[in-house]
Parts: structure tokens; C-alpha cells; sequence
């Protein structure tokens, strides 16, 4: 299907100049087999440059639950896999910010992996 697309809400803007949105692209629904990998596709674009502190974080809500937890976060010119859950030795990171890219990929998919990722993309300032 066609890609379902995020808005960040800009900030209060804090004096004269208008704060600018990114837009955020993902794909409404991934499917993918267990035993197998899938790519998590995120892509944004943003009037301005992309700053050296562009962060981009990953959300996963697990099918049936209500709290989301941060698996995955880019920052200061780095990826960090987050040391929870059962993704940690499964994830990869084929994002390239200068080219407006957050993607990953989940390797070994387990019926455990259905639910919601959300990837969340700041450019500071």
C-alpha cells in the first residue's frame, strides 16, 4: 500500500522565523515470514540541512500491549541498539541520515515481533 505518513507537530515557535516540520515515511503495514529478516523502512525530508545531531529513534509496541519500548536510537553520528527486549542481537542498522534514511532490519522474525515500531526522527535545533 502507499506509505503511511507522519507529521511531527513543529514546536511553539520562539521568536520571528517559522518552525518547520519534518515529514516522517513508513510503511503502513510490513510483512514478513519467521525464520526470516524484514526491513523497517523510514524515510524523511525536512526543508532544512540535516544537522550533525539529527537523532532517530525506534519504537516497538508488542501486539496486545500498551506500553512501547525504545529498541533502536541514532545519535551524535552513532547507532545504539537498546539492551532490551528480544531484538538486541537481531537488529540491524541500514539507515544513512545524510541521505534521509532511519531504516533497520529485524533478522530471525518470531511470532513475538508482531505489533507497532515507530521510528521518530528529530533535527535539532
Amino acid at each position: 500500500g502507499a506509505p503511511m505518513e507522519l507529521i511531527v507537530p513543529p514546536l511553539t515557535p520562539s521568536g520571528p522565523s517559522p518552525t518547520l516540520s519534518i515529514h516522517v515515511y513508513t510503511q503502513r503495514e510490513v510483512y514478513g515470514t519467521v525464520g526470516s529478516h524484514v526491513t523497517l523502512s523510514c524515510s524523511f525530508w525536512s526543508t532544512e540541512w540535516i544537522s550533525e545531531d539529527i537523532s532517530i529513534t525506534w519504537h516497538f509496541q508488542a501486539e496486545g500491549s500498551r506500553d512501547s519500548i525504545s529498541i533502536f536510537h541514532y545519535a551524535k553520528g552513532q547507532p545504539y541498539i537498546d539492551d532490551v527486549g528480544t531484538f538486541k542481537e537481531r537488529m540491524e542498522w541500514v539507515g544513512n541520515p545524510h541521505r534521509k534514511d532511519g531504516s533497520i532490519v529485524i533478522h530471525n522474525l518470531d511470532y513475538t515481533d508482531n505489533g507497532t515500531f515507530t521510528c521518530d526522527v528529530k533535527n535539532p535545533p
